[in-house]
């Protein structure tokens, strides 16, 4: 049997002391016997008091862990505090004057004109880029290969809707979901461009340093752009300070670092990504729905592959912080969700 690691002890700021903490032995058992694979930590934050955190397979707590496309949920807090600085008009906003320098692109079509913010922080413009579809003219795999990534985006063609999806005017808020990585780099660049510093800078002055947040560490694009889209490294520990914001409402101590309308926004639905599971998207948030003890749980999610994830789930008062290296794995999200609906939201209710 593998050696469990656990370390926990007091942090100011969001992560307080330890109050009765959750048993969950039979969670830690399924990690040791590998049935639950390559996880590598669990905390969980209740009323503000950090109430479970372990390590597993050789992490710790000063451990950096690779989140992926969770990255993208921070992205979305840039283009927030860039709105509430004056530096955005609004989600409303046209993309493309912003990249005038980089004309002309290809596929010309005046839809191309009309696209916003919006469209690019719901994953809903009329650009053809699909991640989940490797032939895909958009796949992010094409796109790391280019040097300027926000060119090779906003040179695609419009896209078509595909006899299996709905069209926007058929779906739920008027948009058609379509997960594109380019399109959250597009908007990376266009704060770094209003802000006129690296994003990674941006953020480690409003928003990190705040916290008390290390600088995490951040990649770039070949032309050193801060990669927005995914591979953002922090702690554990920093993710829940960042799910404790939220459910703040955007504010720590006495300062309001993050509108808090900004985030009711962004929890907002704006486009539906699977009816059947409940799930839809909000600015770079994924909106779940989870069953648990025959009650319904809204949970939103920074989320990225491994099946790594920051839930916030505010009827509970709570953060969950899972992270795992199970990357490109058939499994690596079913099983991350298995250990929230399975583990955690019981222990969770057992305490209300």
């Amino acid at each position: 049997m593998k050696t469990i690691r656990m370390m926990t002890f007091i942090l100011t700021s969001f992560v307080a002391q330890s109050g009765e903490p959750l048993n969950m032995k039979e969670l830690e058992q399924q990690i040791a016997d590998q049935e639950l694979k390559s996880i590598t930590s669990v905390l969980i934050q209740h009323n503000q008091q950090l109430t479970y955190e372990r390590y597993f397979n050789d992490h710790h707590e000063q451990s950096r862990h690779d989140m992926r496309s969770a990255s993208k949920s921070i992205t979305s807090l840039a283009i927030g505090l860039a709105i509430d600085q004056g530096k955005l008009a609004g989600v409303k906003q046209q993309v493309m004057p912003f990249f005038s320098h980089k004309q002309p692109f290809e596929n010309s079509d005046p839809r191309k004109e009309q696209i916003t913010i919006e469209d690019l922080l719901t994953m809903s413009s009329v650009l053809e880029c699909d991640d989940w579809n490797s032939a895909s003219r958009g796949n992010e795999e094409r796109m790391y290969i280019i040097e300027d990534w926000t060119k090779f985006i906003l040179d695609l063609p419009i896209r078509g809707i595909p006899p299996w999806k709905k069209k926007p005017i058929d779906s739920p808020w008027g948009r058609t979901f379509s997960y594109c990585t380019g399109g959250v780099q597009v908007l990376t660049e266009l704060v770094e461009r209003v802000a006129k510093q690296p994003m990674s800078q941006y953020l480690q002055k409003n928003l990190f340093s705040p916290l008390n947040i290390k600088a995490p560490l951040f990649s770039q694009s070949p032309l050193g752009i801060t990669n927005g889209g995914g591979g953002m490294q922090m702690t554990s520990r920093d993710w829940i300070k960042i799910g404790q914001l939220m459910l703040s409402d955007g504010r720590f101590e006495e300062l309001q670092l993050i509108p808090a309308e900004w985030i009711t926004q962004s929890f907002k639905p704006r486009a539906m990504i699977d009816e059947s599971r409940q799930m839809s998207y909000g600015y770079l948030w994924w909106i779940n729905q989870f069953e648990s003890d025959g009650q319904t749980i809204t949970a939103f999610a920074a989320a990225g592959n491994g099946g790594n994830y920051l839930f916030i789930i505010p009827v509970l008062n709570a953060t969950v912080v899972i992270t795992s290296t199970a990357y490109n794995t058939p499994y690596m999200h079913q099983q991350s969700r298995s250990i929230l609906t399975q583990h955690v939201l019981p222990a969770l209710l057992n305490r209300q």
